[in-house]
């Protein structure tokens, strides 16, 4: 098991004493107990003299698996605390060790600092290109893009037979409401709100439904039951709109998630423009230009027999 898993097991192992920890504090302020204020960045701890701050427990969060990471840290203090504390112990032995000077630490270190560089260049290099205009000039794009639909309010009942829903017709034709006919006769889930199913596009249903519902105008239903894989519907429409395009503020995380997957290939490009890259094979043979397999020498000969 890695440094990093042993460390991360600990913490989970500990989750329990923490969350009881958080809860006799919860029970206690419910008791008038009143937390004195604290400061922005307390101290939690000190080793031989060098304090912990509250700020190093958030930095050492950050480093956890995305489960533990969302949690509040209240819930794990106790153990990211202890983790803090076992991080500064192995630092101030591997300085006194003088590690910095070891071979082993400085490759290490030349690693770490390049896989760093790399990050931070690329994430400077993609956020060049993904500017507040040019998030706009994307958003225009989509909207061109992903035209107004129209879309239907409508009210159904569901059931199973076609006599059925032509009795149910006959009812609504003499004036019967046709929420209260949906409660006490369909079938559909939708009952319990009166048969209604919101709004919706032509692509939401299949498309005997959608052809039928989107075919009347708000205030009529169908003169004739309409049969879908489901059963036999009875549809009525309440409102016809045009759907309104997103703001973009609703798509912004859409249109950034697809540019940067644009952008990096833009600056993987650039940087490939006009050196040389030679690949080989896992055996160190010489590949073609792209990457391509070795073109097989005995191809095009023919077969012996």
């Amino acid at each position: 098991m890695s440094l990093r898993s042993l460390r991360v097991a600990a913490i989970a192992a500990a989750l329990a004493l923490s969350s009881a920890l958080v809860a006799g504090d919860a029970a206690a302020e419910a008791a008038g107990a009143k937390p004195a204020t604290a400061p922005a960045d307390p101290v939690v701890a000190k080793v031989n003299g060098e304090e912990i701050h509250l700020s190093d427990l958030e930095a050492a969060k950050q480093q956890l698996p995305e489960q533990l990471k969302a949690m509040p840290i209240q819930l794990i203090y106790q153990p990211l605390l202890e983790r803090v504390i076992d991080g500064k112990l192995l630092a101030a032995a591997a300085k006194k060790a003088k590690l910095e000077n070891d071979a082993e630490v400085k490759k290490r270190m030349a690693e770490l600092q390049a896989r760093v560089m790399q990050d931070v260049y690329l994430e400077r290099a993609i956020n060049e290109r993904i500017t507040d205009a040019a998030v706009q000039k994307r958003y225009e794009a989509y909207l061109k893009e992903h035209k107004p639909e129209e879309q239907v309010r409508a009210r159904h009942i569901l059931v199973r037979t076609k006599e059925e829903a032509e009795a149910i017709i006959k009812e609504i034709d003499k004036g019967g409401d046709f929420a209260e006919i949906a409660k006490a006769k369909s079938i559909d889930p939708a009952k319990a709100q009166g048969g209604d199913l919101g709004f919706f596009g032509r692509g939401d249903m299949v498309p005997e439904f959608a052809e039928a519902a989107f075919s009347l105008q708000p205030g009529g239903y169908t003169k004739q039951p309409v049969k879908t894989q489901f059963g036999w519907h009875v549809i009525k429409v309440e409102e016809k709109r045009t759907k309104p395009a997103p703001k973009l503020e609703e798509v912004r995380e859409e249109l950034v998630q697809g540019m940067t997957a644009e952008a990096f290939n833009e600056v993987m490009a650039d940087l490939k423009k006009g050196v040389k890259v030679e690949r080989f094979t896992i055996d160190g043979k010489p590949l073609p230009e792209g990457g391509a397999k070795p073109a097989d020498p005995k191809a095009g000969e023919t077969p012996k027999k």
